[in-house]
């Protein structure tokens, strides 16, 4: 494929927009950002999982004259390598990154391991948004006004983590393992806010039931599927409706370390699937899995970040081109939960 390169250089932020990353960004709610951010006139790199949905979008952002604002990196984000492949990615080609968009997501109906031994659910929905979110936090810390926005289940109750077996070895069902995931996301904004909130705030944010992309159900069986969409072609609220206040948290990022959005309404913070010590413990045992999985340190390359009232770094310009992320699996490079963002490390076990 012809890759198409605008050149940025010498732009003011005004002129040359934000720099947006979208994980699921070639389906569904993912898409619809992609595709709003860059009409907007942001640069967006999008990342997913399946090269022609990543070739689509592409040709949808060309289509509406945006094809110079999009990027599609496509990375199996359920695997460290993969997430490992687009914070290098990131490092090499921007200088700084204004929002993250998490919205990458796929439901098992069977129990699968991922090539580093981790429950796919659990490695898929939680892991890769804990590597990149401590992985780029150089480049959004070097920004203006960053945010990041996890797109779960924030305001649900039903769920649990569990602690013994986080890996769902020994019971496994679909539900228990998409909701555990999502509880594991309410506690990593939790523990995100308190450690980079001052500097990065985060938003968990629930969109509720939403006409979203099949990714999430490629692996649901046929039959269920299809009851599924007829339902969500009636009760559940359109991509546009439900990324909105996606957009409203880029545009405007909030000033408090952490917000919880869910269908429109604020989430309590003493909620208790937002506890403050089972955050810091789940940040625990997921750094000292990494570090099982994958002990090899690394120290991701990054620009030094800038104050909130400083001016931004120019950035690198976008690209419209399909790129594939194959690396070797090595140490990623997450923020130990006493480090400080400028220098990212693997956590050491304990």
């Amino acid at each position: 494929m012809v890759t198409h390169h605008h050149d940025g250089t010498g732009q003011d932020e005004a002129e040359r927009g934000r720099t947006v990353v979208v994980t699921g960004g070639s389906d569904g709610m993912g898409r619809g950002v992609v595709l709003g951010r860059a009409a907007h006139g942001d640069r967006v790199l999008a990342i997913g999982s399946n090269p022609t949905k990543g070739a689509s979008l592409l040709s949808a952002a060309t289509a509406s004259g945006t094809g110079d604002r999009v990027e599609f990196l496509a990375a199996d984000l359920s695997t460290i390598a993969g997430n490992q492949a687009v914070i290098d990615h990131v490092a090499a080609n921007y200088r700084t990154i204004d929002g993250l968009v998490m919205a990458a997501n796929r439901q098992s109906p069977r129990r699968a391991d991922t090539s580093d031994g981790f429950e796919s659910t659990f490695a898929l929905y939680y892991l890769s948004r804990y590597l990149l979110g401590h992985g780029l936090m150089p480049a959004l810390s070097a920004a203006s006004k960053p945010v990041i926005v996890n797109i779960a289940g924030v305001g649900l109750t039903s769920g649990k983590i569990n602690w013994d077996d986080l890996q769902l070895r020994t019971r496994y069902r679909t539900i228990a393992a998409q909701l555990q995931a999502g509880r594991a996301n309410d506690l990593l904004g939790v523990a995100m806010a308190e450690q980079f909130g001052e500097r990065v705030p985060y938003v968990l944010y629930h969109p509720g039931f939403t006409r979203s992309g099949d990714s999430a159900m490629e692996e649901v069986n046929p039959l269920t599927r299809a009851v599924i969409k007829t339902v969500a072609s009636i009760a559940a609220r359109s991509v546009d409706r439900a990324i909105a206040p996606v957009h409203e948290f880029l545009d405007s990022p909030p000033t408090v370390p952490l917000t919880a959005v869910d269908r429109g309404k604020p989430v309590p913070l003493d909620l208790k699937t937002l506890d403050p010590a089972a955050a810091r413990r789940l940040a625990a045992m997921t750094a000292q899995l990494l570090a099982s999985a994958d002990p090899t340190p690394v120290t991701p390359r990054h620009a030094p970040p800038r104050s909130r009232s400083g001016t931004t770094p120019t950035t690198t310009t976008g690209r419209t081109a399909v790129r594939t992320a194959s690396r070797q699996p090595h140490g990623i490079g997450p923020v130990s939960p006493t480090s400080d963002p400028r220098t990212p490390r693997r956590p050491p076990a304990s």
